[in-house]
């Protein structure tokens, strides 16, 4: 993993939990917080896992979608509710949590709830928005854009860093390719990680297939295991997977999640491919 002078604070995050430090971390939970019920399951059911494997976890859920294709797409339980279930199952699992923010106004106010907080690849050039989310003194995930390269995010990260915030990391989710598919370059890990910060592979968004005449975004979760295996055999220092009981019926992103009780098999494969490379 990527425990170095520069990253002390990775240690600090995962200070609550027994783990190999030679293993990836993972950031997994559902798409959306949409009730409490699926919530806590997964949090349970992933930690337990994550436990099991020593792997370093992050519980993951928006707290609200804000870019939804369509108007009549579900977005979210309320603010206050959402952040408050996230703080809550991590607090119940003693597991960090994270959550996107959508505009500089929020970045305040998730930072009560969450210990990382995500900027969306839609939103990683939003100087305002970085710098907001940077002066909480949170750890930042910023996604990279789908129509970014691996290197231009040193200009991201830069923006942080200027604001007395060395607590950042990158995420890779693919880039577009046409106007419904999108591919993953493996050579953005390797250049990525040439900024100096952890690099993160988004398994499940990576697999997106938007701008559906549907108004609702497809997905192709069958080669989740494909783009993880990957990423971590290129060196990535962390996987991104959002997972569901039952992703047909999930209020977000349920063509592209994970279903829940695939999700231990494929660790213990990603775990035997981290080790082979060490």
């Amino acid at each position: 993993m990527y425990f170095c002078a520069m990253q002390n604070y990775l240690t600090t995050l995962f200070s609550k939990q027994q783990y190999d430090k030679n293993n990836f971390f993972l950031i997994a939970g559902p798409c959306i917080a949409e009730g409490q019920d699926v919530v806590m399951e997964i949090a349970e059911k992933v930690s337990g896992i994550c436990k099991k494997l020593a792997i370093p976890y992050i519980f993951k859920a928006s707290y609200r979608k804000a870019n939804r294709t369509s108007a009549s797409s579900f977005t979210g339980i309320g603010d206050e509710a959402a952040l408050q279930l996230i703080k809550n199952a991590g607090e119940k699992f003693a597991v960090p949590t994270t959550t996107d923010i959508h505009a500089h106004e929020e970045a305040a106010m998730a930072a009560a709830y969450a210990d990382v907080l995500q900027i969306p690849a839609f939103l990683c050039r939003q100087t305002d928005l970085l710098i907001a989310a940077a002066k909480t003194g949170k750890i930042i995930n910023v996604k990279k854009g789908q129509f970014l390269s691996g290197p231009s995010m040193k200009f991201a990260v830069d923006k942080i860093k200027n604001e007395g915030n060395d607590k950042v990391w990158l995420t890779d989710r693919g880039n577009t390719f046409g106007y419904q598919d999108l591919v993953v370059d493996y050579r953005n890990i390797t250049w990525m990680k040439e900024i100096a910060v952890p690099v993160v592979m988004d398994c499940t968004h990576s697999l997106q297939q938007p701008n559906q005449t549907s108004g609702i975004t497809g997905g192709n979760p069958a080669l989740i295991e494909t783009i993880a295996k990957a990423a971590i055999a290129t060196g990535a220092d962390g996987l991104f997977i959002e997972t569901h009981p039952n992703p047909a019926v999930a209020k977000s992103d349920g063509a592209n999640m994970l279903r829940l009780d695939l999700l231990e098999p494929l660790l213990e494969k990603l775990v035997r491919v981290r080790q082979s490379i060490l």
